[in-house]
């Protein structure tokens, strides 16, 4: 079996995590093996049991016990997976235990850039159909260096990897279908605002030991992720600033009770700041250079370089370096994942039950090169499966209501 990891000693303890993480990912297990939490049988996404028998899938998100029930309801749902992740990312317990289960795996926390990229080659010689992306590096590794072939699409999982597909696609450079899983209301709604926004707070927090209550949280960029950062910070006592570039989104952060500043003038005021724009470039060397002495810097959601850190840096204590005057969390990276255990499971259970289900739909639809959204009906029953695993009730429309419906009125 194809695997490159640390240490495979390390399993059990992957192996309890991965379990435990389990019990509270309810619409996963329930797309897995077919079956509601409370015992009730269920179809697949079109109607029938999933089955994904013969496929091949790679995933490339965060290896961690959540994305790990994501390979196993799909190895369990008949795919033969293949993963991989940027080292830094990776869980080595997590890939010994996977590997215990019959996934390839080719991950390790030590591998350097290069190396992350030779993994990810590996793995798409293994003639993939469906590739799982998270920031859209292996997508762009594949059409950069022509190893498409036999694709039959893939899933991309975050706001920052869709920005350049949707580029390549206007561009005419796409060359495969991609289903922009992040754009599914089950996702965004959540995993955005409340996971990322709930893990990245709190990694910070873990990670300096700083309380709150009357500090100065500076969050760049009010989209869902940064109304998730500043809804956080808020309820644990900070007076909160937000900076903005488009319009519609600073007029909401005002209406919400945010301050809404430039950056540049926030910045000798902050206590912490958190960049929330998946843009490169948006906190600067300027900007460091004004803040104030034990400043904290950290990334939501992120991309390479969307800190401008200097060379160099001392560590002060694990995940936190001292540039000059300010503190930088996790190197740059994105706090929660490369510094924490990532987003809530819970909210997990949604996000990677698009994925589960953008799998399935890329398998038995032959779709042009393009993004595509995900259809309003998986979508849909991501959300429901949810609410019955909740005990959750929907009213349903009166037939007086259905007719006034109908009249489009």
């Amino acid at each position: 079996m194809l695997a490159d990891i640390r240490d495979p000693a390390l399993w059990p303890e992957g192996a309890e995590r991965i379990a435990w993480a389990r019990r509270f990912m309810p619409v996963l297990n329930a797309l897995g093996d077919g079956r509601l939490p409370g015992g009730a049988a269920q179809g697949g996404a079109e109607g029938g049991r999933v089955d994904l028998r013969g496929a091949r899938v790679g995933l490339v998100l965060v290896l961690e016990p959540k994305t790990a029930n994501l390979a196993l309801a799909l190895r369990d749902a008949g795919a033969e997976v293949i993963v991989t992740c940027p080292g830094r990312e990776t869980a080595d317990d997590v890939a010994a235990a996977l590997v215990r289960e019959g996934v390839a795996v080719l991950a390790r926390s030590d591998a350097t850039r290069s190396q992350d990229d030779d993994l990810a080659r590996r793995m798409l010689a293994e003639h993939l159909d469906v590739l799982v992306d998270d920031g859209a590096r292996v997508v762009r590794l594949a059409h950069a260096e022509d190893r498409l072939a036999g694709l039959r699409g893939a899933a991309e999982e975050t706001t920052s990897g869709l920005r350049p597909l949707r580029r390549m696609a206007e561009q005419g450079d796409l060359r495969i279908p991609v289903m922009a899983v992040n754009d599914a209301r089950s996702k965004y709604l959540f995993d955005n605002v409340h996971g990322t926004g709930q893990s990245c707070v709190l990694a910070a927090l873990d990670l300096t030991g700083l309380d709150l209550d009357g500090l100065t949280c500076v969050v760049a960029g009010y989209g869902y992720v940064g109304q998730g950062v500043a809804r956080y910070a808020a309820a644990l006592g900070a007076r909160v600033v937000v900076t903005e570039v488009e319009p519609f989104a600073a007029l909401r952060a005002h209406h919400e009770g945010y301050e809404v500043r430039t950056l540049r003038a926030a910045c000798p005021e902050a206590d912490l700041v958190f960049s929330a724009t998946g843009v490169a470039h948006t906190i600067t060397a300027g900007h460091l250079a004004a803040m104030k002495d034990g400043a904290v810097v950290a990334v939501a959601g992120g991309v390479p370089d969307e800190v401008e850190v200097p060379p160099g840096g001392a560590e002060v204590r694990p995940g936190v370096t001292r540039h000059g005057h300010v503190l930088v969390l996790a190197g740059g990276e994105c706090v929660n994942c490369a510094a924490a255990e990532g987003n809530p499971i819970e909210i997990m259970d949604l996000s990677l039950s698009v994925q589960f289900l953008a799998v399935e739909y890329l398998l038995t639809h032959d779709l042009p090169p393009a993004v595509h959204l995900m259809p309003a009906h998986l979508d849909e029953r991501v959300a429901r499966l949810k609410l019955g695993a909740l005990g959750v009730e929907l009213d349903l429309p009166s037939a007086e209501q259905r007719a006034f419906l109908g009249r489009g009125l």
